[in-house]
C-alpha cells in the first residue's frame, strides 16, 4: 500500500513537471508567430508558422512572434527610450571627411515570408531590426556617401542620399520579407563646426551673387523696356508724319485754280475793302472775319 502512495506521488509529481515545461501561448492580432523546434531532427529547420490564436507550446518548443503592421525605428546618438545608447551612423564623404547622422526606418514584414525571414536570420523581429537591418543601412550609407561631397549632402542633395540608401537597403531585404517603407535623417547631420561656417559662407556668397545678378537683369529690362517704349512713339509719330504728309500730297493734287476760286467765294462775306486816306497814303480796313 506503501508502494502504490509513492508511485502515485511520483506520477502526480512528474505530471507537474510536465506542465512547468509546457504552457499555452497566444499569437495576437497583426502578428504570425513561428513555432520553433529545439531538439530532434526538425531543430531550427521544420518551424510551423502559425495565425491569430492559442497554441500549446512544448519543452521542445519556442515561439517567435513577427508583427505584421508597420514598425518604426530610430538609431540616434541621444540616450532616449528607443535607443538607450548611442546607436547614430558615421560615414564619410568622397573627400574623406567623417559626419554623423541619426536615422529612422520604418518597414513592414510580409506575413507570407515570415519562415523565409526566420529561416534567414534564425532571430526574433528585435534582433533582425537592430543587428542585421542596422548594419544593411549602415553599409548602404557608407556606399552611397563615398561618391558625394560635403556640400552635397549638406544641401539639398541629402535627400538624394537617404533615398539611394532606401534603395540599397530595399533591394536586400525585401527578396526576404520585408517591405521598407521610408528611411530618413532625423535632425541636421553633424559635421565639424569648421565645415559648416565654410559651407554656410559659401552658400551665402552664392545666394548674394544671385540676388545681384538678379538685379542686372531686372535693371536691363527695365531699360529695354524704355527703350522698347521709345522706340514705339518714335515710330508711331513717324507713322503719323507720313500719313499726314501723304494726306497733304493728295490734297494738293484735288486743289485746282476752279476749286481755289471756289473757296475764295465760299469764304467771302460780299463786303469790300475799305479804304481811306490821311493825305500821306491810303489805309485799307480788312475785316477781322
Amino acid at each position: 500500500m506503501k508502494l502504490i502512495k509513492v508511485i502515485i506521488f511520483s506520477i502526480c509529481l512528474l505530471t507537474i513537471c510536465l506542465s512547468c515545461l509546457v504552457g499555452c501561448s497566444k499569437v495576437p492580432a497583426g502578428h504570425v508567430g513561428v513555432k520553433v523546434y529545439l531538439l530532434g531532427g526538425a531543430k531550427g529547420v521544420d518551424n510551423e508558422v502559425l495565425g491569430v490564436g492559442r497554441y500549446w507550446i512544448g519543452w521542445n518548443e519556442e515561439l517567435f512572434l513577427f508583427p505584421t503592421f508597420q514598425q518604426t525605428k530610430a538609431w540616434t546618438k541621444s540616450t532616449i527610450k528607443d535607443s538607450p545608447e548611442d546607436q547614430s551612423f558615421i560615414f564619410q564623404t568622397k573627400e574623406g571627411l567623417s559626419v554623423g547622422a541619426d536615422v529612422s526606418i520604418s518597414y513592414t514584414i510580409r506575413a507570407d515570408k515570415v519562415a523565409t525571414l526566420f529561416q534567414r536570420y534564425r532571430k526574433g523581429v528585435d534582433e533582425i531590426t537592430d543587428v542585421y537591418l542596422r548594419n544593411l543601412v549602415r553599409d548602404a550609407l557608407v556606399l552611397a556617401s563615398s561618391t558625394r561631397t560635403v556640400e552635397a549632402i549638406y544641401g539639398e542633395g541629402k535627400s538624394d542620399l537617404i533615398e539611394e540608401v532606401k534603395r540599397i537597403v530595399s533591394q536586400k531585404i525585401e527578396p526576404i520579407g520585408i517591405d521598407i517603407d521610408m528611411i530618413s535623417f532625423i535632425g541636421d547631420l553633424r559635421l565639424p563646426k569648421n565645415v559648416v561656417e565654410s559651407i554656410n559662407a559659401k552658400i551665402a556668397a552664392t545666394q548674394k551673387a544671385q540676388q545681384r545678378e538678379n538685379e542686372l537683369r531686372e535693371a536691363e529690362a527695365q531699360a529695354n523696356k524704355r527703350i522698347a517704349e521709345a522706340r514705339g512713339i518714335a515710330e508711331s509719330t513717324k507713322i503719323q508724319a507720313q500719313a499726314q504728309a501723304e494726306a497733304n500730297k493728295e490734297i494738293a493734287k484735288s486743289l485746282t485754280p476752279e476749286l481755289v476760286e471756289y473757296l475764295k467765294a465760299q469764304k467771302w462775306d460780299g463786303k469790300l475793302p475799305q479804304v481811306s486816306g490821311n493825305g500821306s497814303g491810303f489805309l485799307i480796313s480788312v475785316p477781322s472775319k
